[in-house]
């Protein structure tokens, strides 16, 4: 990464740790994968039970892998059915969960198909623990929603067998087709319980 883009991207982090400090989340700053994996860690206490919804970005640090060989109760979805690993999940001690986008002022926008992964984060498990790369965070509210929908959604739906616009083409097209993984929208703008929603601010490009 050009080194102005990352200074400018500590700076900017900085701006994002306040906002989310006014929402009553907790923000924190990684320089790299290395320090956010340290940190993710430094809130997940050792046999604590952990669930994940689909977070590509805590893979990329190396998150799952430390907590499949490490002393903590990980909660493998790809091994349970659908409905078994979100109930174990509403009852975990952590939650990881990362951003489709964010504000700069703190607010974290998240879209989903089955709503596993939103559920989780608006209500269930006692701790939620964001990985959220810098490439995430936008100017506002509008422009967030717009990363959501037209950047991560149409990536997010390379990763499926399913039929939509956004898969063929690229673009979001708004669709209501059968397999729309646009179902459920998500604006977190405050949290009522204080400790509950952490967010790692990761200076590199991860997830979509």
């Amino acid at each position: 990464m050009n080194e102005f883009v990352s200074k400018k991207n500590e700076a900017l982090a900085q701006t994002v740790i306040k906002g989310l400090e006014s929402r009553n989340m907790k923000g924190f700053y990684a320089s790299s994968k290395d320090d956010a994996l340290k940190i993710a860690l430094s809130l997940i206490p050792e046999n604590s039970t952990v669930a994940m919804g689909g977070c590509t970005s805590a893979n990329e640090i190396g998150l799952i892998d430390a907590l499949k060989n490490g002393k903590y109760k990980y909660i493998d979805r790809a091994l349970m059915e659908p409905r078994e690993s979100l109930m174990a999940a509403y009852d975990a001690d952590i939650f990881l969960a990362s951003a489709n986008a964010m504000t700069s002022d703190g607010v974290l926008v998240n879209i989903d198909g089955n709503s596993n992964r939103v559920s989780c984060i608006a209500q269930g498990p006692r701790k939620v623990v964001f990985i959220v790369g810098m490439n995430k965070v936008c100017d506002d509210l509008d422009s967030a929603m717009k990363r959501a929908r037209t950047v991560a959604a149409p990536a997010n739906a390379q990763r499926f067998n399913i039929d939509t616009p956004c898969k063929k083409t690229g673009r979001c097209f708004d669709c209501k087709t059968p397999d729309t993984i646009c179902c459920q929208f998500l604006i977190t703008r405050y949290s009522k319980h204080p400790g509950r929603i952490n967010v790692i601010l990761v200076n590199e490009n991860l997830g979509f």
